[in-house]
């Protein structure tokens, strides 16, 4: 007896509208893209019972849809547009429109068959956005005190105010933060143990939680991939080209960065490390970005085992040694 073939589907989300498309018969159909129309989608979606439901991370328009989705129960998986556009030149779909768009993501659903992931809740999409605005602010303070530097007399106190209104927008978002940590007393307990590890001060350990929630779940090659500290190899037939870190979550790594110059002077796992490397002739860009993967690999294993740090050669299990 021949099994049924399994259908997915891609939802390519815009502002107002939601294009649907489906495996079963590549039809497109269109949706609002307000309650009204997420509720129909769903009833709709209930009776295909979809393998996958493919939506691309747009910018937040996706957010509210996929909550729905998958509190309904649908297996929604929400993707990298990059991949999706990269595969849909790989097969020739040159074109681009929301029609083709939602085609694309069924068929990529269908080819790649991505796992399910659980979706952020609701805290932790609140979280989020306040990291998110604090990295804002920091990049805003940042440009306007560039400015201030060669800046003219005319203009100088305008700038002046201007930095004086970011910082006081600052340390309420930081109070935000604080407060939204100690409202979840699961997160508390994440942070203070984060925390132990030398070198992972506050702001790492609420990055983290925030735009790295599957901490603690997955193995060194999964994680370094997420957060893109995984070098890759750039080699063809004799060539050995130079390794580099490339993709995953961008707003990740800056924090991190901090975070490994100092633990090169306060952690001495981490100082060892980061000298054997010196030592062994590596740049020394190289090798900070080196002490970042471990740095993430040893919170990775701290969250996993839920345990504080100890400055032990067995802290971390065989599959998330480095």
């Amino acid at each position: 007896m021949i099994s049924p073939a399994l259908i997915y589907v891609g939802i390519d989300v815009s502002k107002d509208f939601l294009d649907v498309a489906s495996t079963r018969d590549g039809k497109v159909k269109r949706w609002a893209n307000q309650p009204n129309g997420w509720v129909a989608l769903r009833r709709n979606l209930h009776s295909q019972q979809p393998e996958r439901i493919i939506l691309e991370a747009t910018g937040g328009y996706e957010r509210a849809l996929a909550v729905v989705l998958a509190s309904a129960g649908l297996p929604i998986v929400v993707v990298n547009p990059r991949q999706v556009r990269q595969y849909a030149r790989a097969m020739g779909f040159l074109a681009k429109t929301d029609a083709i768009d939602a085609r694309v993501l069924a068929r990529f659903g269908e080819s790649k068959r991505p796992p399910l992931r659980l979706l952020p809740d609701a805290p932790t999409h609140e979280l989020q956005a306040l990291i998110m605005r604090r990295l804002q602010l920091i990049e805003m303070l940042k440009a306007e005190r560039n400015r201030l530097r060669l800046a003219s007399a005319s203009v100088r106190p305008s700038l002046e105010r201007s930095i004086e209104a970011v910082q006081t927008w600052l340390e309420d978002i930081e109070t935000s933060i604080d407060n939204a940590i100690d409202a979840s007393p699961v997160w508390r307990q994440k942070q203070s143990l984060l925390r132990t590890l030398p070198g992972a001060g506050r702001v790492l350990a609420v990055t983290l939680l925030a735009l790295l929630p599957e901490l603690g779940t997955l193995n060194r090659w999964e994680l370094a991939a997420l957060a893109g500290v995984a070098p890759l190899n750039h080699d063809s037939g004799q060539f050995r080209g130079q390794r580099h870190v490339w993709g995953g979550r961008s707003d990740i790594r800056p924090t991190l960065y901090m975070a490994a110059l100092v633990a090169t002077q306060h952690n001495p796992q981490i100082r060892s490390f980061y000298h054997r490397l010196i030592q062994a002739g590596k740049p020394r860009k190289v090798a900070l970005t080196a002490c970042m993967r471990k740095l993430l690999i040893i919170l990775n294993a701290i969250l996993r085992d839920a345990a504080a740090w100890q400055c032990t050669p067995h802290r971390l299990a065989p599959q998330d040694s480095c």
